[in-house]
């Protein structure tokens, strides 16, 4: 057996060891070579007690799995017992800068829950704004999914709720009779009021008849606003194959939130601050960015004629425009 001086460089796949970092260990080689064992390690972040406190705190439970997520990540990359590397480290990564300001905003939270003070640096995200998809689109996603998915996403289509919103959503929350509901707003913002259609009315009567729930019961069992998101990728992107509409997976489950709130500033006559209550937002900014001006120029108008009072309702209940009013008849139009 010969025994030598190795000198080993950590890289940044090291758990919690500064790449600058190096050591030396004597290895003795033979027929059987084992790696050399760390006598020592900085610090890492304890996981289990950064999740406590922010439970203590009052952290909402999404936030707190994104941000042991992210803790985790910076844990396996950098020295987290250094402030310094870990902003090295986020600077240099190849990303986005909304994703570099939330690496910061979780190590921030954990050096807030071990009291330290640390020189936070700022990210600021490029603004960037989604368009709504078209109606056409959304229809056929919702046309070709399972009962409960469809439940579902027309429930998003009508109320333009957060996918989380929609899992709070008690039997008691709901008026079977007129379809109003009330909503539970995440993220801390104010309750508000929205209404279904009567289509998804009928079938939520039939979905509660079917479950057997009770009053106090919530109407989604089982399943977590996440699994929802995957379940409608999965939708999405195999109708996208089958069908050959690629254009299909550019509909994200949250452009369903921005369907409702450009549709509704549409029919409100651009009520900017309607469209803020009815979304629950706390900014008018936040509004403004979920709200897309459609294209009327390229839009199939079908006309709709009503002669009786019946038939008027029911064009207001298919959210048809109004034009104008002649010869005993009501005029609307809807696109095509």
């Amino acid at each position: 057996m010969v025994s030598h001086e190795v000198e080993i460089k950590y890289g940044a796949t090291s758990r919690g060891v500064c790449p600058s970092h190096s050591s030396s260990f004597p290895i003795r080689l033979g027929r059987r070579h084992h790696p050399p064992l760390l006598q020592s390690l900085p610090p890492l972040i304890n996981i289990a007690e950064a999740e406590r406190w922010m439970k203590a705190n009052a952290y909402e439970p999404s936030t707190i799995k994104q941000t042991l997520k992210r803790l985790r990540f910076l844990t396996a990359n950098c020295n987290t017992n250094e402030p310094e590397e870990v902003k090295q480290f986020v600077s240099a990564k190849q990303c986005g800068n909304s994703y570099k300001e939330c690496l910061i905003e979780s190590y921030a939270i954990y050096m807030r829950s071990i009291n330290r003070q640390w020189s936070k640096p700022f990210y600021r995200r490029y603004d960037k704004k989604r368009k709504a998809p078209k109606e056409e689109l959304i229809d056929f996603i919702i046309s070709h999914a399972r009962p409960v998915t469809k439940l579902r996403l027309l429930m998003e289509k009508d109320l333009g709720t957060r996918p989380i919103e929609l899992y709070w959503l008690k039997v008691s929350d709901i008026d079977l009779s007129t379809g109003l509901v009330n909503i539970t707003g995440a993220k801390h913002t104010v309750g508000r009021e929205g209404k279904l259609k009567p289509k998804t009315l009928e079938l939520l009567k039939a979905y509660i008849t079917a479950k057997k729930l009770r009053i106090k019961d919530k109407l989604f069992i089982g399943k977590n606003a996440n699994n929802f998101a995957e379940n409608y990728r999965h939708l999405r992107n195999r109708l996208a194959k089958k069908f050959n509409r690629p254009e299909l997976k550019q509909v994200q489950l949250y452009d369903f939130r921005r369907f409702k709130a450009s549709k509704e500033y549409k029919l409100s006559r651009h009520n900017l601050l309607y469209v803020k209550q009815l979304l629950g937002h706390k900014d008018i900014k936040t509004t403004e960015k979920y709200i897309s001006l459609f294209d009327e120029k390229n839009i199939t108008w079908i006309p709709v004629v009503c002669t009786t009072q019946e038939e008027i309702e029911q064009a207001i209940k298919g959210d048809c425009e109004f034009v104008c009013q002649a010869d005993g008849k009501t005029y609307f139009k809807k696109p095509a």
